[in-house]
């Protein structure tokens, strides 16, 4: 079967996705009547979890799914020892964050001016994140996806016991530094303090040189 020697980057070109860039660039470019709301708040889809309105959220999975098969056609030849995204990629939330951003970053270098950006790309972020969905991942989801491993342990964690040890080294800590607060504010208040007087005994203030009220 012909294919293509080089597959392209798929676009994040529908119309929510491409209403978000915008905004985003309007933002940078500081043109806030352009948005008309907080900067700050605006989606951003290399985190998902900003991209609230459903319409987007929709486009941000559709176009995800479009680059892990990208990526994996284009940069997975050995797909031994967990280096091909697996398809349960959306049941692993660690893979969520780190694909929305692989894939905004792949996305930015795309459109730079020089190749300056898609080299880092290639250097840095693939080869960081092929090694990181090793150690992740591994072998576990080749055939099909497995529990989470680590769920009975996360769930000590989310238990009444768990929470009230931390809420009371929290509160240990607190009251720890209010008492170094208090002992600093005491000390403050029984230390002489100096003061500029001119030649008749006056107060003067340091910073504008008034004479100051008795």
């Amino acid at each position: 079967m012909s294919r293509l020697l080089a597959q392209p980057f798929p676009l994040p070109d529908t119309p929510k996705l491409k209403a978000a860039y915008d905004d985003l660039y309007a933002a940078a470019s500081g043109v806030a009547t352009r948005i008309g709301r907080d900067p700050a708040v605006l989606p951003r889809p290399w985190d998902p979890p900003s991209c609230i309105d459903p319409k987007l959220r929709q486009e941000l999975w559709d176009w995800l799914d479009k680059v892990v098969d990208w990526f994996n056609t284009e940069y997975v030849w050995d797909h031994t020892g967990g280096a091909i995204i697996p398809a349960c990629w959306p049941l692993h939330p660690h893979l969520v964050h780190e694909i929305a951003s692989l894939a905004d970053q792949r996305r930015r270098a795309g459109i730079d001016l020089t190749s300056n950006s898609l080299e880092e790309w290639h250097r840095y972020t693939v080869p960081d994140f092929t090694e990181r969905l090793k150690q992740r991942t591994r072998t576990l989801c080749d055939e099909e996806h497995k529990p989470w491993p680590a769920r009975s342990r996360h769930s000590r964690n989310t238990t009444n016991a768990a929470r009230h040890d931390r809420q009371l080294a929290f509160a240990q800590d607190v009251a720890e530094l209010d008492a170094d607060v208090a002992e600093v504010n005491e000390t403050e208040a029984v230390r002489p303090r100096l003061h500029l007087v001119d030649g008749y005994g006056n107060h003067i203030d340091s910073v504008t040189g008034e004479v100051l009220p008795d």
